[in-house]
């Protein structure tokens, strides 16, 4: 999950004097309240408590411990499933259940079992071959307290965990008798197609298991009696997915991103629960169990709408979605959100009856929440990661794992005004060394939750007389041995700590621990493989065997770290370099290498290397700038330059989106020539910028205040022709009777076909498509519908023109198509476009697809509906040279612009008033020398001398039309240009 390292800080290089250190002070509760270390343990991650006491703990390495109700850690496993399970990243052992029925003696366990692939393969860019998946199984746990494997029945399978993180992990039976299981999104989508982080929405597919909270027969893993989703469209998905577009039967709620842990509530009447659903970077949300609910993400966070690196909280909750309970951001230091359990009525004070406690692992706090406030409870925890109310004494109370230290348990109960014992903590510099050794023992970290003044109870192992201080502090000198000093700490009131203690190893000096592998200062990519290699000596025992060097990596982000390997034993180890947490993650993030030698006495040195990744600056843009395009679900407007690992798969999406002032923007091609809106793109080794090019929508629209298109002018973008104005006027400025319309540009077909294009009209309409006129209804009339047909080509855009005109009464102009494979509908925006292409070519010469042909009339309205043409008959200077040079045909024809009679050429094509970007193409395949100079309204588009090499030139420039007319004329300077083609695009 984010923020939640499951694997506590290792210490830097320690070589020859080593200090021990004890577990120090226990947290910091509230007054009323105390704290205890009950058991030390690896790396649990959930407790249960059986019937008669005892307490169940999982260890994230694959065991189950138990302790018995008289507070004795046995120390063989119950059950060890390390063999079958993946531990690396968060997977493991991660939650644990008991059944009501002890005469039945069942458990239940989630786990992350092992796949095909031994490797326990993760990706960013779907489910890898080989992966494992997350598991609910049923056990019997014997009157032995060890739990016979064979026993196992599994109850749920398949669930995705391709990156390793976001499993949930929670599993617990309600007062109605069934199982329930929390499930994470899996970190990155299992398929692909969506991304990691904020952008994966593996949460939001119904056929899958993952993001859920699922309620299950506790015995055979069926849906449950009552499920939300039983009816038509549901799947059984209790082993594996079920085709897409179906809805998990399993599910009892959805739309959660790594809901870490929940609690039933005790005292209710029934089944009622509560779920703690870790954030993406902004809001950790408790949410209330409820049937059916969907708590919305990835579209959520916390009250608010999820937009990557932030939240939007001022859109209203869509339909359908259901808000938390209680959410809080970061703002004070927190940011994950883990353990919770409700209070039960008189374990603790009337006021905390109905109260729900909850643990966040960033801050280290435990805090109650009670009618909508939530209060400190403890502090300085370390990191708590379940919390769960069970037996202490006559009462109950509140146990919470940790991964301090190694991992331990501790109990939080209630004092209320009686003395509280101290706790003691103790350190020992140097642990171990030449004998005679003499060491400073030091006891400074106890603490006495009351504040009062301690009294050190010291027992130096070695045969010494016990001593007693007033100050926390004192030297010890250790003949050659192995001895083990403890320290009590005792108040005022006679209160005396558990006992903290140390091992001291006289006469025998701590190894030397080397990392050959990763070097220092070496970088790595995501995907590539790099080993653990090293080495260890020692005074005593010589060169260590591999055998007692452990490695362990730690992906570090920022404050805090999320496991990645280990620990694992030996040297020459391969290990798949991993991604940042996500792409947030990346500027602050790397990984820290730790090689812990432990020599034949004990004693242990842990030498630590961070590996730092090839951090990469990747430019995000748009063309034009300003659109907004999405990587990793994080919407970002070009150009953003973030900060990314080389080979972190980086999943970019361009959607259509409009611009401030409402106009239309559709996606083209990305700038590697891609034309795939949604797609992977692997962040190269070096600073890289990849581009969107976006371009507008719609048709543009000339409005003119007489039938006859002349008086005043309105220009605007109309993203569809799809107008019932009545008696109204169209637009500003322009009156509501005897107006005229003309809306030209470009269409793209989706289909081969012939298209059948219909106008619904009142007054006249024409229709112009690739240089057909294909309706001619320029009549006064009642609002009526005119159709005609044209055979187009898909994907390639051809010129449109509409005109139209109002006389008096009511004003309808709409315009459809259809084909055989498309309903009939509006033309929609993403199939028109503000665009006009123009091929300059003798008249006998075909015309390339999408472009008019210009065969150098004078200007005046041509078969397309468009007007363009020459200040002067032109046509003796137009020229088709069928040279094999020609990339197409419209590079194989051309215009002269200084060529007699017509010797300064100029060329105007009619547009509304506006901002264009305007492409010219010059050249000519069968010469070249030619200096060229061309202007388009003035400004200089080409500029150069064709060569052998380069018989075109190709060049853009953007310009402002302010007279309807967009000019292009020969530049100073000038030799003999020729035009072959232009395209002009609104902006």
């Amino acid at each position: 999950m984010r923020r939640l390292g499951l694997v506590g800080l290792f210490a830097l290089l320690v070589s020859g004097l080593t200090t021990t250190a004890a577990p120090p002070a226990a947290a910091a509760v509230i007054p009323g309240f105390s704290d205890t270390l009950v058991a030390s343990i690896s790396s649990p991650t959930a407790i249960a408590f059986t019937s008669d006491g005892r307490m169940l703990i999982t260890e994230k390495n694959g065991r189950l411990r138990v302790r018995t109700a008289a507070g004795a850690l046995l120390t063989t496993a119950a059950l060890d499933l390390s063999a079958r399970l993946c531990t690396s990243s968060e997977r493991g052992l991660l939650g644990v259940a008991v059944d009501p029925d002890p005469g039945t003696r069942a458990i239940y366990l989630y786990y992350t079992a092992r796949g095909t692939s031994t490797a326990c393969p993760t990706s960013t860019t779907g489910n890898p071959a080989g992966a494992p998946t997350n598991r609910v199984s049923r056990f019997v746990l014997g009157d032995n307290n060890v739990v016979d494997p064979a026993s196992e029945t599994i109850l749920l399978d398949g669930i995705y965990t391709p990156a390793g993180n976001h499993n949930a992990g929670d599993v617990h039976v309600g007062k109605d008798g069934f199982l329930y299981v929390s499930t994470g999104d899996g970190g990155c989508d299992y398929a692909g197609n969506s991304g990691c982080g904020g952008a994966n929405d593996a949460a939001r597919d119904r056929n899958i298991l993952n993001g859920k909270i699922l309620r299950v027969e506790r015995t055979t893993g069926a849906p449950a009696a009552g499920n939300p989703f039983l009816g038509t469209g549901s799947a059984s998905c209790r082993l594996a997915p079920a085709p897409a577009g179906s809805i998990c039967r399993e599910t009892f709620a959805w739309g959660l991103r790594n809901p870490f842990r929940f609690a039933f509530d005790p005292d209710a009447a029934g089944t009622s629960f509560r779920i703690n659903d870790v954030g993406q970077n902004v809001w950790e949300e408790i949410d209330t169990g409820l049937s059916g609910a969907d708590y919305g993400w990835p579209l959520r966070e916390g009250h608010c709408a999820q937009t990557g690196s932030a939240t939007n909280c001022g859109t209203p909750t869509p339909a359908g979605m259901t808000d938390p309970l209680f959410d809080y951001n970061r703002d004070a230091g927190c940011g994950s959100i883990t353990g919770g359990a409700f209070v039960p009525n008189g374990a603790w004070p009337a006021s905390y009856d109905t109260a729900y406690v909850f643990a966040d692992y960033v801050c280290g706090k435990v805090m109650t929440l009670t009618g909508g406030t939530s209060t400190d409870l403890a502090t300085g925890l370390g990191g708590a990661v379940h919390l769960e109310f069970g037996p202490s004494g006559s009462t109950q109370a509140l146990y919470y794992t940790t991964f301090v230290n190694g991992g331990e348990i501790h109990r939080i109960s209630y004092t209320g005004t009686a003395n509280r014992t101290p706790v003691a903590a103790l350190t020992a510099s140097p642990s171990s060394g030449a004998a005679p050794l003499t060491t400073t023992l030091n006891g400074s970290g106890s603490s006495d939750p009351d504040g009062d003044a301690l009294t050190y109870l010291w027992t130096f192992g070695d045969g010494s007389p016990n001593a007693t201080t007033s100050t926390p502090t004192l030297a010890h000198t250790y003949a050659a041995g192995t001895w083990t000093v403890s320290l009590q700490a005792r108040d005022p009131a006679g209160a005396v700590s558990a006992p903290v203690s140390v091992t001291i190893s006289s006469g025998n000096t701590a190894p030397v621990a080397t990392i050959a592998s990763p070097a220092a200062g070496a970088t790595f990519s995501v995907g590539e493989t790099f080993r653990l290699d090293g080495s260890a000596t020692d005074a005593q025992d010589g060169t260590l065997p591999s055998a007692r060097l452990s490695w362990t990596v730690l992906r570090v982000h920022d404050q805090h770290t999320h496991p990645f390997l280990g620990p694992v034993t030996g040297t020459g180890i391969d290990v798949v370099a991993p991604g940042p947490e996500d792409l947030a993650a990346a500027a602050n993030s790397f990984l820290r290498i730790s090689l812990t030698a432990t020599d034949s006495g004990g004693v242990s040195t842990t030498v630590v290397r961070d590996f730092q990744p090839r951090k990469v600056a990747v430019t995000l843009a748009t063309s034009p700038a300003g659109r907004t395009i999405v990587v990793n679900g994080l919407p970002v407007t070009g150009p953003t330059t973030v900060t990314s690992w080389a080979g972190f798969a980086l999943q970019l999406s361009a959607a259509a989106q409009t611009d401030a002032s409402g106009r239309p923007y559709g996606f083209n091609r990305w700038s590697d020539g891609s034309t795939v809106a949604s797609r992977t793109w692997t962040t190269p080794s070096t600073a890289a910028t990849m581009t969107a090019s976006f371009s507008l929508r719609g048709l543009q629209g000339a409005y003119f205040d007489n039938q006859d298109f002349t008086g005043a002018t309105v220009n605007r973008l109309d993203p569809t022709v799809g107008f019932s104005w009545g008696t109204a006027a169209p637009v500003s400025g322009i009156g509501a009777d005897t107006y005229s319309v003309r809306w030209s540009g470009s269409v793209i077909p989706r289909y081969s076909q012939t298209y059948t294009f219909s106008t619904t009209s009142d007054d006249g309409v024409r229709l112009w498509v690739n240089g057909t006129r294909v309706i001619d209804a320029w009549t006064v009339h009642a609002s009526r519908v005119d159709s005609g047909t044209i055979t187009l080509t898909a994907g390639v855009a051809v010129p449109i023109v509409l005109e139209y005109f109002e006389g008096t009464g009511n004003a309808v102009a709409q315009l459809r198509w259809s084909s055989t494979s498309q309903a009939q509908e509006l033309v929609p925006a993403e199939r028109l476009r503000p665009f006009y292409a123009v091929n300059m070519q003798p008249v006998a010469t075909p015309v390339h697809p999408g472009y008019a042909p210009d065969t150098g009339a004078v200007y005046g309205k041509r078969a397309s509906g468009l007007s363009y043409g020459w200040n002067a008959d032109n046509s003796s200077a137009m020229r088709d040279r069928n040279s094999a040079l020609s990339p197409d045909q419209r590079y194989d024809t051309l215009a002269f612009l200084q060529l007699a009679p017509n010797s300064n050429a100029r060329w105007e094509l009619s547009v509304p008033n506006g901002t264009y970007s305007v492409r010219l193409v010059a050249g000519d395949p069968t010469a070249f020398g030619s200096t060229v100079r061309l202007l388009a309204e003035n400004v200089l588009v080409v500029s150069g001398t064709t060569t052998s090499a380069q018989r075109w030139l190709d060049a853009t420039a953007t310009v402002t039309v302010t007279d309807r007319r967009l000019t292009l004329s020969n530049g100073t300077g000038a030799a003999n240009n020729k035009l072959a083609f232009l395209e002009v695009r609104l902006l």
